[in-house]
């Protein structure tokens, strides 16, 4: 069966862009400016603490791993105790939501992006995405849609995904596309 050439109307076509580039319907920046995930890097200060810090967190990342979250949270309160970094609250707050301590987690997420500065990019999108699943499942999607646009603007495809997803709009949008591209088979 021959394919339908689609002709969308100018209106259309802006709707369809408002709900596959949520960022667009806010003021924020243009999407050629915004950089990719993996362009994201952080860029700490080279001192005997942040060294330890750095390694007591990773230490603290493979106890989490292999389930010791006890442990892992005593390691990374070490690697805290040595320096204040963002992205030791972040992973705290990922060990923490693992152990169902969501509130703690919380209260270290909204740190990690308050510590983040403009040279630790990677870690404040990665402390957006994760407070905003958390925002996410402790229904405030207000909140959740704030972290998710902060971390789309840092480059973060899941954030770009998750905005489309807790779009009502885009859900009504993709059943409508989905039943226009059936009929067209």
């Amino acid at each position: 069966m021959p394919q339908a050439n689609l002709k969308l109307s100018p209106h259309d076509q802006q709707v369809l862009d408002s709900i596959f580039n949520p960022l667009e319907l806010s003021s924020l920046q243009d999407f050629d400016s915004v950089p990719t995930e993996t362009d994201l890097k952080d860029v700490e200060p080279d001192t005997p603490d942040i060294r330890a810090s750095r390694e007591l967190e990773l230490r603290a990342i493979t106890l989490s791993e292999k389930g010791n979250m006890d442990e892992a949270l005593e390691v990374f309160q070490e690697s805290l105790n040595l320096a204040q970094r963002a992205s030791v609250f972040n992973n705290r707050a990922q060990t923490l939501r693992l152990a169902k301590r969501d509130e703690e987690a919380l209260d270290d997420l909204n740190r990690a992006v308050e510590l983040a500065n403009d040279q630790q990019t990677r870690t404040k999108c990665h402390a957006h995405c994760q407070r905003g699943v958390l925002y996410r499942k402790l229904d405030n999607l207000d909140a959740a849609r704030a972290d998710f646009e902060a971390a789309a603007q840092l480059g973060s495809k899941f954030a770009k995904e998750q905005l489309v997803e807790i779009n009502p709009f885009a859900a009504l949008c993709n059943q409508m596309l989905r039943q226009a591209f059936d009929q067209l088979k």
